[in-house]
Formats: C-alpha cells, sequence, structure tokens
C-alpha cells in the first residue's frame, strides 16, 4: 500500500460517518430555510421581475400565499432547470453573461430544502420589501440605464382576432433620419399589455441605400453576410446595448421594414403594436455589429424532422476576417430541444461556445457575452450550430409526435435559426484585444 494511503475498511467507515451525518444534518438544514430570510431574497434577484401584475409570466409571485399556493410546481421547475428559462448547460462552455438570470445550484437548493420542509413562511417583519417596478404596461426595460430613447419609431398597428390562424403584417416606416447615426443601443417592445400577449414575434429591418457594407474593415467587406437585421422581439428577447467601440448604423433616408406576427389567444385586440426605441452614440464607433443568420440544416439543405424521432442537424461557416462574437440566440419552435455552437480554430482546437441543452421555445432568450470572455475568433475560425428537435410523445410541448416536420412561419412548424451579433475587427486591433485578456489571464493566475 502506498505511503500515506488509507486502507478501504477505513475509507467506508468513513464515507458511513459522513452518510450518518449529511442525513442528520439534512432535515436541520431544510427546517431552518424560510421564505423571510432565505426565499424571499431570491426571488426578488431572479423571478419578480416577470412574475408580477402586468408582466410576461402567466402567475405573479411578490407574496408569501403566492408563492406558497405554487410551490410544488416551483420546485419541480427549478430542480428541472425549467425556471427561471435560462436554459443553459451549467457545465459546458462559457459560462458568464451579462443578462444571466439563473438560479444558482445553491439557490436551487434551497428552494427545494424550502419546499420539502412544509414551506414555512419564518419571521414576517424579515421579509426584504420588493423591487421597484416601472408604472404602466409600457416601459423600456434598458431605462434604468440608459435614460428615455433618443428616438422611438411606432411599429404597424395590427388587429389580431381572438381566434383563426397565426398572421403577418409586413409594413415598412421611414426613420425620419437626415443624417447618419450609429445606435449604441436598440430595444423592441410591445405597446401595450393586450398587444404583448397576441404578438409572437416581430423583426425589424434596415432598409437604406448603402453601398457594400459600411463600417467592416475593407478586408472582409465584400465577404460579410448582408446588414443583418437591426433587432428582434419575442417573450424573452430583451434589448441590446453595443460596445464602446461598435453598434449599428443608420443612414438618412432609411426605413424600417417590420415583420409582426400575432397568434389567437381567446382575446380581441384592435391594435396590436410594438415601438423600438433607439439610443445613439455621440461620435461615430470604429466598427460596426452585425446581427447575422445562420441556419443548420441537413446534406440536403433542408430542415427534416421525422414523425416519432429526435432529429439533428449541423451547418458551419467560416469567418471571413477577425471577429467578436457579442452574442448568441437560439430559435426553434415547439419541437425545439437544444442548439449548441463551436468554433473550431485554424490551429485545429475545437471549443464549446455556447450550449443551451434545455430550450424552451415560448421564452426566446439572448445569450449576451460578459465583455472579458465574449469569443475572439481569428480569421479562418469555423462556426459550428448543431441543433436538435425532438418529435416524441416524450415532448410535453410538441402538438403531434406522428406528423412530419419540415420549414415554416407557423409555430406548429419548425426553424433552426442561430442569430449572432457579430463584430468584425481589423487584424491589429484584434491582436491588441488578444493580448488584453491573455495579460488579465495571466494576472488573474498570478494573484
Amino acid at each position: 500500500m502506498l505511503k500515506g494511503a488509507r486502507s478501504p475498511r477505513i475509507l467506508r467507515l468513513l464515507g458511513l460517518t459522513a452518510l450518518a451525518v449529511a442525513l442528520s444534518v439534512a432535515p436541520t438544514l431544510a427546517q431552518e430555510v424560510t421564505y423571510a430570510s432565505d426565499i424571499a431574497p431570491i426571488f426578488n434577484d431572479k423571478c419578480v421581475q416577470c412574475h408580477r401584475p402586468g408582466s410576461i409570466a402567466p402567475m405573479s409571485l411578490l407574496t408569501y400565499e403566492q408563492v406558497r399556493q405554487y410551490a410544488s410546481r416551483i420546485r419541480f421547475r427549478v430542480e428541472n432547470r425549467i425556471m427561471p428559462p435560462w436554459g443553459l448547460n451549467p457545465h459546458a462552455g462559457i459560462q458568464s453573461y451579462k443578462n444571466d438570470r439563473d438560479l444558482t445550484e445553491a439557490e436551487r437548493r434551497t428552494i427545494v430544502a424550502w419546499v420539502d420542509a412544509g414551506s414555512p413562511v419564518g419571521d414576517r417583519g424579515r421579509i426584504p420589501p420588493l423591487p421597484d417596478f416601472p408604472d404602466g404596461d409600457f416601459f423600456w426595460y434598458l431605462g434604468d440605464d440608459l435614460g428615455e430613447p433618443d428616438l422611438v419609431l411606432e411599429g404597424p398597428s395590427v388587429a389580431r382576432p381572438a381566434s383563426g390562424p397565426d398572421e403577418w403584417t409586413d409594413v415598412s416606416v421611414p426613420t425620419g433620419l437626415t443624417e447618419e447615426r450609429w445606435l449604441r443601443a436598440v430595444e423592441i417592445r410591445p405597446a401595450n399589455e393586450r398587444s404583448r400577449v397576441v404578438i409572437h414575434h416581430a423583426l425589424a429591418s434596415l432598409v437604406q441605400n448603402e453601398t457594400g457594407v459600411v463600417g467592416v474593415p475593407s478586408a472582409v467587406s465584400d465577404e460579410v453576410r448582408g446588414r443583418g437585421l437591426l433587432q428582434n422581439y419575442a417573450a424573452g428577447a430583451g434589448g441590446r446595448v453595443f460596445r464602446p467601440d461598435a453598434g449599428k448604423l443608420m443612414l438618412p433616408g432609411s426605413e424600417i421594414s417590420w415583420e409582426i406576427h400575432t397568434t389567437a389567444k381567446g382575446l380581441e385586440v384592435a391594435d396590436a403594436s410594438v415601438a423600438v426605441g433607439l439610443w445613439f452614440h455621440d461620435s461615430p464607433p470604429p466598427y460596426r455589429t452585425i446581427l447575422t443568420t445562420y441556419t443548420p440544416r441537413n446534406a440536403n439543405g433542408q430542415l427534416d424532422i421525422p414523425p416519432g424521432r429526435v432529429a439533428v442537424h449541423q451547418g458551419t461557416w467560416v469567418m471571413p476576417g477577425p471577429v467578436r462574437l457579442e452574442s448568441f440566440q437560439p430559435h426553434m419552435h415547439m419541437r425545439g430541444k437544444a442548439m449548441m455552437t463551436e468554433a473550431i480554430y485554424p490551429d485545429g482546437r475545437r471549443e464549446v461556445l455556447t450550449f443551451v441543452d434545455n430550450f424552451q421555445w415560448d421564452f426566446q432568450t439572448t445569450y449576451i457575452y460578459e465583455d472579458d470572455v465574449a469569443p475572439l475568433l481569428p480569421e479562418g475560425t469555423v462556426i459550428v450550430v448543431t441543433s436538435w428537435h425532438d418529435n416524441t410523445a416524450d415532448n410535453p410541448n410538441n402538438p403531434d409526435p406522428n406528423q412530419w416536420i419540415g420549414w415554416g412561419a407557423r409555430k406548429v412548424d419548425e426553424m433552426s435559426i442561430a442569430w449572432f451579433d457579430i463584430t468584425y475587427l481589423d487584424q491589429e486591433y484584434f491582436d491588441q484585444l488578444v493580448a488584453e485578456r491573455d495579460r488579465r489571464t495571466v494576472t488573474d493566475l498570478t494573484r
């Protein structure tokens, strides 16, 4: 036996002792967890922004009585990573995001232990006050940090019957700009609560006369795939704030082309509409961020989802120059199960960037990378996007597992879209960013 090693008998005794201690302590810990001291602070931080009257969640969780009513459902959804609707695999890929709404493992264990202990309220005098919420049913999420938008453009007003098939409305609206402006931030919001109920999604694309793609390095301007969307809206998708060194370009005389998708929710709405808020840079930034669409398909270029099967599709795209990925948003419908993005570097290394293994079709999350981890990809890097669709009876969202499913705009059809906000950089600046990140990494390791 190696010096210092313990015998199997001693290890078994230690294991039994640890188990006995854990079993004896666990009930005590569960009994000590209360709503006032432990649960309310978590809910204030992670839940009540959505779970309150007039917001997007189906029930309010502002009080102990409300939370207690749904305790068993909350336990199930928290333990199975359904709520909060974050969906990110906690063990693969990048884990630092500016808009991270997920619970920590400790917070999940606390909520489960509280429910298992009977959901005690504790000392009501210790219940913390609720956060401040904006007044009314229309507000800008970015407003707390940025103030009111510099420009607000209304989208089309759409009449939505209480029943009937999905409907799409396409309208172009002039921006009214008379000079070139660079966006610092953008956000699309439903105009009111009734609009939020029936609008499935809204897409805003810029229509403007532009030679090439202004704001990207000349070495790659001919290879960049269009100007991209301005911004998209769906439940769960918030606004976007760009880096000081980048933004989106809007030209004089430009228009916004709107696509508004409404769906029947048993509520007749005469004026379903959205608005886009625009915040401008004080001066033009050196680089342009482009919302780019990648669509993984099969070898024949199709989305092919057989009945009763889990289908896998994949696509690859080569970066024509050095880039910085700012965000990633997977988009699928009711059979969407998971989507993963990877980078294959020119030296052959392969790295998982973001793995959403618990996709939730009714809450479209954009994963916005923290500045110090946003992928810096050299020229020639291959982005790999893999999507999974679950067309089996095991999928509780599946309306009919016996149907073959292909690409379509209705929610009962499917899509396989990866949206990336990509900033194209020149080589000198890219090298500078890589060197700065390497220095920070060395400093962190030597502390």
